[in-house]
């Protein structure tokens, strides 16, 4: 349920509703003695958190898998000590 941030014309308050978003937006100050009129302000929202495993591709990955794609990627060759480079002739 989204949370909605209000305003009242009157005294000024700023507050937090949970409403469900086919709720109608309040029209009232909910302060008592107050009765003001209120509008609901434009909220930056809240960013979305996702916690734990489970939310890449990769994390339920099998173990064979993860064997098969070790064993095909490229294998990087070590540089030659003399010319620091990877494809030398004086090896």
């Amino acid at each position: 349920m989204p949370t909605y941030e209000y305003e009242c014309e009157k005294c000024k308050k700023v507050f937090d509703m949970f409403q469900k978003m086919s709720d109608k937006p309040l029209s009232m100050c909910p302060d008592e003695s107050c009765k003001g009129k209120v509008r609901r302000l434009i909220g930056a929202g809240s960013g979305l958190i996702f916690k734990g495993t489970g939310f890449y591709a990769t994390d339920h990955r099998s173990e064979s898998y993860k064997r098969k794609e070790k064993e095909e990627s490229p294998k990087t060759e070590s540089p030659c000590s003399t010319c620091d480079k990877k494809e030398c002739k004086t090896q």
